[in-house]
């Protein structure tokens, strides 16, 4: 049984003798494991953990906004609108796999940017043990990460040996807010794998709004917390 109290105080204990005086990075989402994480590592190490969160012009509606109101005073925050840079490259692309490995170079890009900016030596990560047990089996706990442009950052990940319930439970105890505890998954590419087909401006403020409408309706009848994912997708079709 899971004890949050103890986990967060060894945690801390744990980032504060593997980062020591360096600075180290993460990107926070505003998902619960980054933010966890975020929290876990700015409370071991200050402001030598540099928190970024980065708008690829495909979040939620008030994404960026909600973000920054939620971590400005928790942590070192930086958010950085790369919307111009992620849709440039996004145009005319349809494939969805196609938009996933995009968004994935292009963010490596700018977090490798903002990295060297900063002088990080760390990458905190929110892995949790399902994503390793799932997809690679049992990895080091220590190890290190080589970025395109040759950076290398030595990984830590705080939260990698809890389930998403865990960290939920250690949110709580970190006094995070309910909604960041208790958000759903969102996509990394965000709206891009929600849209299909072709992304435009308007497309993505079309799913965007839509998105918006089924997450205030759901939590107007008051079934979020029986449902694991509630969204809206803006098909490639017409109907009347």
């Amino acid at each position: 049984m899971l004890n949050p109290s103890d986990f967060i105080k060894e945690s801390i204990e744990d980032i504060k003798n593997r980062i020591g005086d360096k600075k180290a990075i993460i990107a926070l989402s505003g998902g619960v494991d980054s933010s966890v994480s975020s929290v876990l590592a700015s409370k071991a190490i200050g402001d030598n953990l540099v928190a970024v969160f980065v708008d690829h012009g495909l979040v939620r509606e008030g994404e960026t906004e909600y973000v920054e109101k939620t971590f400005n005073d928790k942590i070192n925050l930086i958010s950085v609108d790369a919307s111009k840079e992620f849709l440039d490259k996004l145009e005319g692309v349809s494939d969805p796999e196609e938009k996933r490995k995009i968004i994935g170079e292009v963010f490596i890009n700018v977090f490798e940017r903002i990295a060297e900016e900063v002088g990080a030596e760390y990458l905190v990560q929110g892995t949790i043990a399902p994503d390793w047990i799932e997809s690679q089996g049992q990895i080091k706990s220590h190890h290190n990460l080589a970025l395109p442009h040759g950076l290398v950052l030595d990984i830590v990940e705080p939260i990698r040996e809890l389930y998403k319930d865990e960290v939920r439970i250690v949110g709580s105890e970190l006094g995070l807010p309910d909604e960041i505890v208790n958000r759903q998954p969102f996509p990394g590419p965000g709206l891009a794998v929600r849209i299909v087909g072709i992304i435009t401006p308007e497309k993505i403020e079309i799913c965007r709004k839509a998105n918006a409408i089924v997450e205030e309706e759901v939590k107007k009848e008051g079934i979020q917390d029986n449902l694991w994912q509630y969204f809206a997708v803006l098909t490639n079709t017409k109907v009347t």
